[in-house]
Protein backbone atom coordinates (compact mmCIF):
# COMPACT_ATOMS: atom_id res chain seq x y z
CA UNK A 1 0.00 0.00 0.00
CA UNK A 2 1.31 3.45 -0.71
CA UNK A 3 1.89 5.35 2.20
CA UNK A 4 0.84 9.34 2.08
CA UNK A 5 3.27 11.77 2.12
CA UNK A 6 1.30 13.94 3.37
CA UNK A 7 2.51 15.36 6.77
CA UNK A 8 0.20 15.52 9.53
CA UNK A 9 -0.13 19.04 11.00
CA UNK A 10 -1.40 18.08 14.82
CA UNK A 11 -3.07 21.28 15.66
CA UNK A 12 -5.07 21.19 12.01
CA UNK A 13 -6.34 17.40 12.87
CA UNK A 14 -7.02 18.30 16.28
CA UNK A 15 -4.55 15.65 17.60
CA UNK A 16 -2.52 16.51 20.58
CA UNK A 17 1.04 16.03 19.61
CA UNK A 18 2.47 15.24 23.23
CA UNK A 19 0.13 13.70 25.24
CA UNK A 20 2.17 14.21 28.21
CA UNK A 21 2.14 17.68 28.46
CA UNK A 22 1.06 19.73 31.06
CA UNK A 23 -0.87 22.89 31.17
CA UNK A 24 1.23 25.80 31.45
CA UNK A 25 0.17 27.83 35.08
CA UNK A 26 1.07 31.66 36.20
CA UNK A 27 2.67 31.64 39.28
CA UNK A 28 2.48 33.97 41.89
CA UNK A 29 5.67 33.96 44.59
CA UNK A 30 3.64 34.01 48.20
CA UNK A 31 6.45 35.63 50.82
CA UNK A 32 6.87 33.79 54.02
CA UNK A 33 5.48 35.30 57.09
CA UNK A 34 3.13 35.56 60.15
CA UNK A 35 -0.43 36.54 60.12
CA UNK A 36 -3.07 36.39 62.10
CA UNK A 37 -5.78 34.08 60.56
CA UNK A 38 -9.53 34.23 61.53
CA UNK A 39 -11.24 37.54 62.22
CA UNK A 40 -11.68 39.46 65.14
CA UNK A 41 -15.45 39.86 67.38
CA UNK A 42 -16.22 43.16 65.82
CA UNK A 43 -16.04 41.71 62.29
CA UNK A 44 -19.76 42.01 59.94
CA UNK A 45 -21.17 38.72 59.66
CA UNK A 46 -18.28 37.36 61.82
CA UNK A 47 -18.95 33.30 62.48
CA UNK A 48 -17.66 31.70 66.11
CA UNK A 49 -15.55 29.07 63.67
CA UNK A 50 -12.74 32.01 62.90
CA UNK A 51 -11.42 32.31 66.02
CA UNK A 52 -8.12 34.41 65.78
CA UNK A 53 -4.59 32.78 66.35
CA UNK A 54 -1.09 33.48 64.81
CA UNK A 55 0.15 31.39 62.42
CA UNK A 56 3.39 31.19 60.35
CA UNK A 57 4.22 30.43 56.88
CA UNK A 58 6.75 29.34 55.17
CA UNK A 59 6.97 30.62 51.19
CA UNK A 60 5.46 28.98 48.41
CA UNK A 61 3.99 29.54 45.30
CA UNK A 62 -0.06 29.67 44.28
CA UNK A 63 -1.96 29.77 40.96
CA UNK A 64 -2.54 33.37 39.94
CA UNK A 65 -5.75 31.93 38.61
CA UNK A 66 -8.19 29.95 39.31
CA UNK A 67 -7.70 26.37 37.08
CA UNK A 68 -10.09 26.69 34.09
CA UNK A 69 -11.49 24.54 31.94
CA UNK A 70 -8.66 25.00 29.37
CA UNK A 71 -6.59 23.57 31.68
CA UNK A 72 -8.60 20.83 33.60
CA UNK A 73 -10.04 19.81 30.36
CA UNK A 74 -6.50 18.60 29.41
CA UNK A 75 -6.12 17.06 32.26
CA UNK A 76 -9.11 14.60 31.88
CA UNK A 77 -8.19 14.30 28.47
CA UNK A 78 -4.74 12.88 29.19
CA UNK A 79 -6.15 10.70 32.56
CA UNK A 80 -9.28 9.52 30.94
CA UNK A 81 -11.77 11.18 33.06
CA UNK A 82 -15.16 12.32 31.80
CA UNK A 83 -15.38 16.33 31.59
CA UNK A 84 -17.43 17.82 33.84
CA UNK A 85 -20.35 20.18 32.85
CA UNK A 86 -19.69 24.18 32.42
CA UNK A 87 -23.74 24.18 32.76
CA UNK A 88 -23.58 26.62 29.99
CA UNK A 89 -21.21 29.49 31.72
CA UNK A 90 -18.40 29.12 29.07
CA UNK A 91 -15.52 26.66 29.27
CA UNK A 92 -12.05 27.68 27.91
CA UNK A 93 -10.93 31.06 30.11
CA UNK A 94 -13.48 30.27 32.83
CA UNK A 95 -13.05 28.63 36.33
CA UNK A 96 -13.26 24.85 36.15
CA UNK A 97 -16.50 24.16 38.02
CA UNK A 98 -18.69 20.79 39.07
CA UNK A 99 -15.35 19.33 40.18
CA UNK A 100 -14.72 17.54 43.83
CA UNK A 101 -12.48 17.43 46.19
CA UNK A 102 -11.24 14.05 45.16
CA UNK A 103 -10.47 15.22 41.47
CA UNK A 104 -9.28 18.34 42.65
CA UNK A 105 -6.20 17.03 44.76
CA UNK A 106 -5.77 14.67 41.77
CA UNK A 107 -4.85 17.30 39.44
CA UNK A 108 -2.89 19.02 42.23
CA UNK A 109 -0.93 15.78 42.02
CA UNK A 110 -0.66 15.44 38.67
CA UNK A 111 0.59 18.62 38.28
CA UNK A 112 3.12 17.73 40.78
CA UNK A 113 1.50 20.39 43.53
CA UNK A 114 -1.31 20.47 45.93
CA UNK A 115 -4.23 21.87 47.37
CA UNK A 116 -3.40 25.17 49.35
CA UNK A 117 -3.92 24.52 53.30
CA UNK A 118 -6.74 26.49 54.82
CA UNK A 119 -3.92 28.72 56.33
CA UNK A 120 -2.10 29.36 53.11
CA UNK A 121 -5.59 30.37 51.31
CA UNK A 122 -6.07 33.26 53.60
CA UNK A 123 -2.83 34.23 54.16
CA UNK A 124 -2.20 34.66 50.14
CA UNK A 125 -6.19 36.00 50.04
CA UNK A 126 -5.69 38.70 53.03
CA UNK A 127 -2.23 39.84 51.61
CA UNK A 128 -0.97 41.42 54.12
CA UNK A 129 -4.30 43.20 54.85
CA UNK A 130 -6.56 42.67 58.42
CA UNK A 131 -9.53 43.66 57.02
CA UNK A 132 -13.05 41.56 56.27
CA UNK A 133 -11.77 41.94 52.57
CA UNK A 134 -8.25 42.26 50.59
CA UNK A 135 -9.94 45.65 49.06
CA UNK A 136 -11.40 46.91 52.35
CA UNK A 137 -14.30 46.68 54.87
CA UNK A 138 -16.33 46.58 51.45
CA UNK A 139 -16.24 44.60 48.37
CA UNK A 140 -18.18 45.63 45.41
CA UNK A 141 -19.30 44.86 41.86
CA UNK A 142 -16.41 46.12 40.45
CA UNK A 143 -13.96 44.24 42.49
CA UNK A 144 -15.50 40.49 42.56
CA UNK A 145 -18.39 38.30 41.63
CA UNK A 146 -20.60 37.60 43.40
CA UNK A 147 -24.61 38.03 44.85
CA UNK A 148 -25.83 40.40 46.78
CA UNK A 149 -28.46 38.75 48.77
CA UNK A 150 -28.50 41.20 51.39
CA UNK A 151 -32.02 43.92 52.00
CA UNK A 152 -30.95 46.73 50.92
CA UNK A 153 -30.55 48.72 54.38
CA UNK A 154 -28.03 46.14 55.15
CA UNK A 155 -25.71 46.96 52.16
CA UNK A 156 -22.60 48.93 53.04
CA UNK A 157 -22.76 52.40 51.66
CA UNK A 158 -20.67 51.78 47.98
CA UNK A 159 -22.79 49.08 47.61
CA UNK A 160 -26.06 51.26 47.52
CA UNK A 161 -28.37 50.43 44.77
CA UNK A 162 -28.28 46.50 45.48
CA UNK A 163 -24.84 45.44 42.85
CA UNK A 164 -25.14 43.78 39.41
CA UNK A 165 -25.87 40.13 39.25
CA UNK A 166 -23.84 38.22 37.09
CA UNK A 167 -26.05 34.66 37.88
CA UNK A 168 -22.97 32.81 36.56
CA UNK A 169 -18.92 32.90 36.57
CA UNK A 170 -16.95 35.05 35.05
CA UNK A 171 -13.25 34.25 32.59
CA UNK A 172 -10.46 34.14 35.53
CA UNK A 173 -8.95 37.50 36.06
CA UNK A 174 -11.97 39.67 35.05
CA UNK A 175 -11.26 41.82 38.47
CA UNK A 176 -8.09 43.39 39.90
CA UNK A 177 -5.76 40.86 42.04
CA UNK A 178 -5.05 41.48 45.38
CA UNK A 179 -1.98 43.10 45.93
CA UNK A 180 0.10 40.20 45.94
CA UNK A 181 -1.17 39.74 42.11
CA UNK A 182 -3.77 37.19 42.80
CA UNK A 183 -7.29 36.78 40.99
CA UNK A 184 -10.37 35.95 42.20
CA UNK A 185 -9.46 35.17 45.58
CA UNK A 186 -13.28 36.74 46.73
CA UNK A 187 -16.20 35.33 44.79
CA UNK A 188 -16.67 33.89 41.10
CA UNK A 189 -16.37 30.42 42.75
CA UNK A 190 -15.28 28.66 45.88
CA UNK A 191 -12.30 27.09 46.26
CA UNK A 192 -11.36 23.59 48.24
CA UNK A 193 -8.14 23.40 50.22
CA UNK A 194 -6.76 20.42 51.39
CA UNK A 195 -7.67 20.42 54.93
CA UNK A 196 -10.13 18.23 56.86
CA UNK A 197 -12.68 20.80 58.53
CA UNK A 198 -12.53 21.31 62.27
CA UNK A 199 -12.07 23.53 64.80
CA UNK A 200 -8.76 25.89 64.50
CA UNK A 201 -6.12 25.06 67.39
CA UNK A 202 -5.64 28.54 69.07
CA UNK A 203 -2.07 28.23 70.39
CA UNK A 204 0.98 29.56 67.59
CA UNK A 205 0.92 27.57 64.76
CA UNK A 206 3.73 26.94 62.24
CA UNK A 207 2.71 25.74 58.68
CA UNK A 208 -0.52 24.39 59.97
CA UNK A 209 -2.82 21.41 57.59
CA UNK A 210 -5.57 20.95 59.84
CA UNK A 211 -7.37 17.83 61.56
CA UNK A 212 -5.72 14.37 60.54
CA UNK A 213 -9.57 13.15 59.85
CA UNK A 214 -12.72 14.11 59.54
CA UNK A 215 -16.17 13.85 57.31
CA UNK A 216 -16.12 17.57 55.65
CA UNK A 217 -13.51 19.89 53.30
CA UNK A 218 -12.83 23.18 53.78
CA UNK A 219 -13.52 25.60 50.71
CA UNK A 220 -13.13 29.23 51.05
CA UNK A 221 -13.73 32.64 48.54
CA UNK A 222 -17.16 32.28 48.14
CA UNK A 223 -18.79 32.26 44.96
CA UNK A 224 -20.75 33.94 42.27
CA UNK A 225 -24.13 32.90 43.93
CA UNK A 226 -22.88 33.82 47.12
CA UNK A 227 -23.72 36.56 48.95
CA UNK A 228 -20.49 39.27 50.17
CA UNK A 229 -20.24 38.11 54.10
CA UNK A 230 -19.33 34.47 52.22
CA UNK A 231 -16.70 35.89 50.29
CA UNK A 232 -14.48 37.84 53.81
CA UNK A 233 -11.18 36.31 53.63
CA UNK A 234 -11.55 34.59 56.80
CA UNK A 235 -14.72 32.87 56.12
CA UNK A 236 -14.81 28.96 56.33
CA UNK A 237 -17.44 26.90 54.08
CA UNK A 238 -17.20 23.15 54.58
CA UNK A 239 -18.58 19.76 52.29
CA UNK A 240 -18.37 16.70 51.48
CA UNK A 241 -15.43 15.82 49.53
CA UNK A 242 -17.22 14.07 46.98
CA UNK A 243 -20.18 17.38 46.58
CA UNK A 244 -19.57 18.98 43.19
CA UNK A 245 -21.60 22.02 42.13
CA UNK A 246 -21.49 24.73 39.53
CA UNK A 247 -20.12 27.49 42.43
CA UNK A 248 -16.81 24.77 43.36
CA UNK A 249 -13.66 25.03 41.53
CA UNK A 250 -10.08 25.61 42.88
CA UNK A 251 -6.54 26.63 42.68
CA UNK A 252 -3.18 24.91 43.86
CA UNK A 253 0.17 25.85 44.83
CA UNK A 254 3.51 24.70 44.83
CA UNK A 255 5.70 24.74 47.71
CA UNK A 256 9.41 24.04 48.58
CA UNK A 257 9.33 22.94 52.41
CA UNK A 258 7.60 20.21 53.41
CA UNK A 259 4.15 20.38 55.06
CA UNK A 260 3.96 17.93 57.98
Amino acid sequence: MRKSSRKLIPWLFGIRENTTKRPVIEWIDIPAGTFIMGSPLHESARQDDESQHQVTLSDFKMSKYLITFEQYDIFCEITGRSKPSDFEFGRKKHPALNISWDNAAAFAKWMGCHLPTEAEWEYACRAGTTTAYYTGDNLSDSMANFKNCNPPDQNPPDQDPPVKINGKTLPVGSFEPNSWGLCDMHGNVMEWCSDWYGDYLLNTQENPIGPAKGVYRVLRGGSWCDPVQNCRSACRNSLNPNFRNNNIGFRIVMRQHAVL
